[in-house]
């Protein structure tokens, strides 16, 4: 009887009746087969074995006679899905389509057939020679006695014997699958018995091999014994190795030209003394040796020639990067400092860029020592939570090496490389000690001329090294390493930077990797500026690459296809090719509102604006915080509603508004937020809420608050109003001690602002709010307002 079941193609292996089998299954074409056994009752699948390893199968590609299997204990992890085989039935495929993704057989049942008299002694004997070569072969591959003759005993039939001994045979795929299609009993049995005996013999052959190793590699401890033998004789009659003692003079050479400090002259004389002492081939010698080589090779006297002319310099680093004014500014000094004083000055410099990912604090630092035409070292330090790998390992420690100072510096060849520390502020601490810690000697001035690492054990000049750190959270550095280190922020890029960097930088290069020529593909500024506000939210730019890569071989694939010769993209053309935008930022409200303002917060990602939102309800005088505010944020909130509170009457606030429950949200509720700029946003929304007046839409504000009302400084503020400016803002409202912080605005930013820094909250209220006006230092109703509630000019606040 003919049964429809979806195939499982099997590439390395074949299944036999009665035989389970656990495989992991990953082609979809295999995942879809299962999941159709699985909708059926019994859970069959039809297992055949493929004429070649391949991973899309044909029809074609499948012998004809495979087995009914049942599916059983199904586990999905992360290489695909778990299963385990339990072989049925032989059968034959009369028919094979493809449905849904996978293959699909008509299938018949194939009956064995047995001996016509299996009582015949050739049968027997057959048998029972089968079944001891099997236990033979078990035996010879490790498995215990006791187990494999409890298997064999349970199994009486001759056919389901043949089949499992089968299952097990390490044979290839096609010599299986003449097993498998065996029909008759005793022609299996025979056919069985062959390769049960070809893999004893086998593994025969296989002990006869690792018995002639071991007695060769015996006979090569004798041989390594009478060599050490014949070195000694040489060494009593004079007969050295010439090419060891060559290099020992080469070695000797190279120490003697070293200009070393006196204390390493003395402790290389020292080790040297030792070296000629100990034995050539001893462990001793060896370490010794090791050690003198690697003060060979460090650059104790050399030096790169430096580039000391700065307008070249200048034009170097503006090839390379584009803006990083202060950055650039800092480093040309350095150079003229060291043109004027002829090379004199010879200390380092220490410099740390902290910024948010992706503004180029990493190449710049490449670029830095290209333009001042020194070597350029780099070490990563994320996650370094071992003190050696600073000082590196005292040589009692098998093994031992220098630290990645010095390993850097012998990487380098010279005196006075570039160096970079990458990544300063994910250093970690361990019980091996802190490699922070370490850090202070090497980065410090005064210190650093005379470094002692724990493998070479004398002092090393790191004075002339120019180190560069880089940091993106600068709260992460210890104290005491930060004092260490001149600070240099990197602030992230307006879109108008981002535009130049793409124009001058990144479209060229993605251009040339992608093997397109300008001529065959053309961005205009408005499809990198489609990409750069709906395809990244980033303060660097590293996002806008990779987006811009995807856009260069989507053009390079239509190209390739020959579907255009050239494209040409404006900004509506970006979508159809990168999909829907994958950034949502804020945008302004369009209307004044009650009870809801607009705050400005600051990510390593870019500055963005917020919504702060209060709303009263009947209640027991509670304040509610939701948003997943952290600590310092909710303690804005509570500062704001204290003073609400206590300039309840200024503020023309009811005193039963109090009684209520205040609710106050941020959205998105998902995002965890922190810090106190919130504080003028949170008293706007309060004030806002429980007064009844709108605050205005079109003004953003941050600063941190004080119960008496003072409005407190704040950081992040230049990515705080560029992100404002993003959102269609067009009034900020700052502190007046950040009021000098606007000069690190970009001259066209400055253009689309009104800015207002205020030093209390009532100056703050005044822009805020609608209906309100600020004269000799007091908050005071417009006159409209205090005529529809019965004053003139009624006082608000103080």
């Amino acid at each position: 009887m003919s049964k429809n079941l979806p195939i499982l193609p099997m590439r390395n292996g074949v299944l036999f009746p009665g035989v389970s089998l656990p495989i992991t299954a990953a082609r979809p074409q295999s995942l879809r087969a299962i999941e159709a056994a699985l909708r059926d009752p019994e859970h069959r699948v039809f297992v055949v074995a493929q004429r070649e390893n391949q991973d899309e199968v044909r029809p074609e590609d499948l012998y004809t006679t495979g087995v009914i299997a049942t599916l059983s204990s199904m586990q999905r992890g992360p290489g695909g899905v778990r299963v385990a085989l339990e072989g049925v039935e032989r059968a034959i495929a009369m028919r094979v389509v493809a449905t849904d993704g996978y293959l699909v057989a008509t299938v018949v049942p194939v009956a064995e057939r047995p001996p016509l008299d299996p009582k015949d002694a050739s049968f027997v004997a057959l048998h029972r020679e089968v079944r001891a070569r099997a236990a033979e072969l078990a035996t010879n591959r490790g498995l215990p006695d006791e187990a494999v003759d409890q298997l064999l005993k349970q199994i009486t039939d001759p056919g389901r014997l043949a089949d499992l001994v089968a299952g097990y045979l390490d044979i290839p795929v096609a010599e299986h699958q003449v097993l498998l299609e065996a029909i008759e009993i005793e022609d299996r049995l025979r056919k069985v018995l062959i390769h049960v005996q070809r893999q004893i013999d086998v593994l025969a052959a296989q002990e006869d091999i690792q018995s002639k190793v071991k007695e060769e590699l015996g006979g090569r401890q004798r041989d390594h014994y009478l060599r050490e033998q014949m070195r000694a004789i040489q060494k009593e009659l004079g007969e050295g190795d010439e090419a060891a003692d060559e290099a020992m003079k080469e070695l000797k050479t190279k120490l003697d030209a070293l200009p070393l400090p006196d204390e390493a002259r003395k402790e290389v004389k020292r080790e040297w003394s030792r070296l000629q002492r100990a034995g050539k081939e001893s462990m001793e010698a060896q370490v010794i040796r090791t050690y003198l080589e690697t003060i060979a090779e460090l650059p104790w006297g050399t030096r790169t020639e430096e580039l000391l002319d700065v307008a070249t310099a200048a034009k170097i680093l503006d090839e390379d990067h584009f803006g990083l004014g202060d950055v650039k500014d800092r480093v040309l000094e350095f150079l003229a400092v060291h043109q004027l004083s002829k090379g004199k000055e010879k200390k380092g410099r220490i410099l740390l860029f902290t910024g948010p990912p992706g503004v180029g604090k990493t190449s710049i630092a490449k670029s830095i020592a290209r333009a001042m035409g020194r070597k350029y070292v780099r070490i990563s330090l994320g996650g370094a939570r071992d003190e050696a790998d600073i000082r590196g390992h005292r040589r009692t420690y098998i093994g031992a090496l220098p630290g990645r100072i010095l390993a850097g510096m012998k990487q380098a060849g010279a005196k006075n490389p570039v160096f970079l520390l990458d990544e300063v502020d994910k250093l970690g601490a361990s019980h091996q000690g802190d490699p922070a810690s370490a850090l202070l000697e090497v980065l410090d001035p005064a210190q650093n001329d005379s470094f002692v690492d724990h493998y070479l054990g004398v002092p090393f000049d790191l004075s002339e090294v120019m180190f560069i750190a880089t940091a993106n959270f600068i709260q992460n550095i210890p104290g005491p390493l930060l004092d260490r280190m001149e600070v240099v922020d990197f602030a992230g890029y307006t879109e108008r930077e981002k535009l130049a960097i793409a124009r001058s930088y990144l479209v060229p290069r993605q251009l040339e990797d992608n093997g397109l020529t300008v001529d065959q593909l053309t961005l205009t500024d408005g499809a990198i500026r489609e990409v750069v506000t709906g395809y990244t939210r980033e303060a660097g730019v590293r996002q806008l690459e990779r987006e811009l890569g995807r856009l260069a071989r989507k053009v390079t694939r239509r190209i390739a296809a020959k579907e255009v010769e050239r494209v040409t993209l404006e900004g509506d053309d970006v979508r159809p090719l990168l999909g829907r935008p994958k950034v949502h930022p804020e945008k302004a409200n369009r209307v004044d509102q009650v009870g809801i303002s607009t705050g400005m917060y600051y990510t390593p990602a870019g500055g963005d604006i917020m919504f702060v939102e209060a709303a009263p309800m009947r209640g027991k005088g509670d304040l509610i915080l939701t948003g997943q505010l952290g600590d310092v944020m909710k303690e804005s909130a509570r500062a704001a509603w204290t003073y609400a509170r206590s300039h309840a009457d200024a503020l023309m606030i009811d005193d039963r508004v109090f009684e209520k429950d205040v609710h106050i949200h941020v959205p998105a509720g998902a995002i965890p937020k922190d810090g106190p700029s919130a504080g003028i946003a949170m008293a706007t929304a309060i004030v806002s809420a429980l007064s009844g007046r709108p605050a205005r839409h079109d003004v953003a504000m941050t600063g941190e608050i004080s119960l008496s009302g003072r409005v407190l400084p704040i950081g992040g503020l230049k990515e705080k109003v560029l992100g404002a400016i993003r959102a269609g803002i067009t009034h900020i409202v700052i502190p007046r001690d950040n009021a000098a912080d606007l000069d690190d605005l970009p001259a066209e930013a400055r253009a689309m602002l009104t800015v207002t820094p205020v030093d209390t909250l009532s100056e703050a209220l005044a822009i805020t709010l609608r209906d309100t006006t600020l004269r000799d230092g007091r908050l005071w109703l417009n006159e409209a307002i205090a005529a529809a509630r019965g004053g003139a000019g009624d006082q608000l606040a103080h």
